[in-house]
């Protein structure tokens, strides 16, 4: 994401760690989505192990994306961790 204008300085409307964590952000939220379909595809044929499964995929990225958050939250106040 970051341009070079010849003089050393760059020009960036959003810095590539930026972009990084917004990129994974979203596939993060994209997952939690699709598990949300796996589950009911998993509950109409009736395969409880795979729902829980599932769950608990769906659980596991909901958190990283919260914790992904909390970094793109410092990133943008502070331009790194």
């Amino acid at each position: 994401m970051t341009t070079n204008t010849g003089n050393g300085q760059s020009q960036e409307p959003i810095s590539n760690l930026e972009y990084d964590f917004v990129t994974v952000l979203h596939n993060k939220a994209e997952a939690v989505k699709a598990y949300d379909i796996y589950i009911k595809d998993a509950e109409q044929v009736g395969s409880q192990p795979c729902v829980e499964l599932f769950q608990k995929l769906r659980q596991s990225d909901i958190e990283q994306a919260q914790e992904v958050r909390r970094h793109l939250q410092e990133v943008l106040q502070h331009g790194k961790m």
